[in-house]
Parts: C-alpha cells; sequence; structure tokens
C-alpha cells in the first residue's frame, strides 16, 4: 500500500522547500533548520559519549546523553519500537499500541529481544504513539541538539502477517504516515531529520515524506549508498561496523561510493578506554 493521494498532499504542503544548502539551513514555511555539514570530523556514539582530540564536527548520540556543544549534534530516538528500558512501560501503560500475534502477544524484534514493535496503522495508534514520542523529540531541540535520526523506520517491512504467529502486521501507509509526522514534529521544534537506513525507501523519504539528510548503515556492506547519495547527495552520514566490513577499512574508504562523510565503528560503538573500542574515519 502507499500513502494516500491527500495524506501526500498535506506533507508536501507543510514542508514547501524553498531554500537549501548543504552543510547551511533550510526553510520550511518560514521556520529555518540546520543541515550538517558534508565534511570534517563524524563519530556515531550511540553508547557512552566520549570527547575526540581535536573535536568533532558532527556527532551523533542518544536522545538520553548531552550534545556536543562544539559539533552539529544528531539526536538518536527509535521512532518504531521500544526502546529497552522503556519497553515494560509501553507493555504497562500502553500495550494497545504495540502489535500483537495471533495469540495476542506483544510482537519483540528478534534481533532486538528488548524491544516491542509499535504499530502506527491506525489515526488512534499514531496519535498515541505522538503524544509519547513528539515530547523526547522536542527535547532534544531543548537540549542544544541540531537534528534528530528515527531509527527503524523498516521496520513495517519485517513485520507482516506472516511474522511471529501472524496477526494484522504493520500498514505501510500508517508507518509512513507516522513517518511524516514524525517530520512535523521535528520541523516544528526547529531540528532538520534524518532518515535512519530503509534504502529501499531514500527517493520517498526525501520528496514525499520531508526527512533533511541520511544517516545510513552498513549502505556498503549491502551495495546500498548510491541510493541514498541518489535521493540526498552528500547529505548522507555513513557508519561501518568492524565485525561485518566490506573489505578492510582502507578498502572502506576507497570505495568512490561511500559518503564523504562515512566512519568505520565497533558494533556495540564503545568507549575508547574499552578494549574493543574501534573508530576510523575515512
Amino acid at each position: 500500500m502507499r500513502v494516500s493521494p491527500a495524506a501526500l498532499l498535506l506533507v508536501v504542503s507543510v514542508f514547501v522547500l524553498s531554500g537549501c544548502a548543504q552543510g547551511g539551513v533550510v526553510e520550511y514555511t518560514g521556520s529555518y533548520v540546520p543541515l550538517p555539514p558534508t565534511n570534517g570530523t563524524f563519530d556515531y556514539q550511540l553508547g557512552e559519549p566520549y570527547e575526540i582530540d581535536g573535536g568533532l564536527d558532527v556527532v551523533a548520540r542518544d536522545s538520553t546523553a548531552a550534545p556536543d556543544s562544539g559539533a552539529y549534534s544528531i539526536c538518536y530516538v527509535n521512532g518504531f519500537q521500544t526502546q529497552p528500558g522503556e519497553s515494560a512501560t509501553w507493555l504497562d501503560e500502553r500495550s494497545e499500541l504495540l502489535l500483537h500475534d495471533d495469540a495476542g502477544h506483544p510482537v519483540v524484534d528478534p534481533d532486538w529481544p528488548d524491544e516491542y514493535i509499535l504499530d502506527p496503522s491506525t489515526a488512534e495508534q499514531r496519535d498515541g504513539i505522538l503524544a509519547v514520542m513528539a515530547p523526547i523529540i522536542t527535547g532534544c531541540a531543548e537540549s542544544g541538539f541540531d537534528a534528530v535520526e528515527i531509527d527503524n523506520l523498516d521496520t513495517f517491512t519485517r513485520f507482516d502477517a506472516s511474522t511471529s504467529g501472524g496477526g494484522a502486521g504493520i500498514d505501510e501507509s500508517g508507518a509512513l504516515e507516522l513517518a511524516a509526522a514524525y517530520v512535523e514534529a521535528a520541523h516544528t521544534a526547529g531540528l532538520a531529520i534524518g532518515q535512519k537506513n530503509a534504502a529501499e525507501l531514500a527517493d520517498r523519504g526525501r520528496a514525499e515524506l520531508g526527512f533533511d539528510f541520511a544517516v545510513a548503515e552498513e549502505c556498503g556492506v549491502y551495495g546500498e549508498c548510491a541510493a541514498y547519495s541518489s535521493a540526498y547527495g552528500d547529505l548522507v552520514l555513513q557508519i561501518e561496523y568492524t565485525d561485518a566490513l566490506a573489505g578492510t577499512p582502507e578498502e572502506v574508504c576507497a570505495d568512490d561510493s561511500r559518503a564523504p562523510l562515512t566512519v568505520i565503528r565497533d558494533r556495540d560503538l564503545l568507549a575508547p578506554d574499552v578494549p574493543d573500542y574501534f573508530r576510523m574515519q575515512c
């Protein structure tokens, strides 16, 4: 299913792009949001935040962490699944907003078994999810972040009627309408917003939903980097992980299709004082 024409018209009318500069600002109906730079020093710090000698130009950190006041700071928000530390609250207080299988059990992500899947298939459910998530996005702005990245946009492609014992699955139209609502919430708060992964949605993410840039994990491994650059130009932040590199770190950096800002990290995004920490920027 696709987003309805009426929904797309609403998205386009709200987010009319009247000016764009990579590393500059973009205007949405009189509100300006800063875009990330496309060169400099980049790091992905969803684990423990830390400082780097010489400072950073772009850094992504969890919404519970403080931004780097000297860098363009991106706030990580899991927009389509529950955060591990919050899963019990969703289950106890908002279980109707979770995806359930035919047996009535909430569906978990097998790759992240402490995360439940949110179900944005109806307007009522989307409103309920936004009532929780929009204040987190606003909180990112209030904390001093410049942008927000919304994780797990592709959840609807992984949880359908054949998943976890059946059930209705996640409605694609509802998932994309929730994504558009996240875009609106971010822009209203004065934040740019990044599409996280879901290369197959890159063109629609940019043109229809209104994302400003992309955060691409392992696009080199999966041969997806060109899909992001086709939609977002140089406004792509690429992260590759040492346990699944398509070649050596040097070969990854030599790939002509990689994003201008590419960093290679350890899978657990450890801090420098931990033995398995790894960071190499291309």
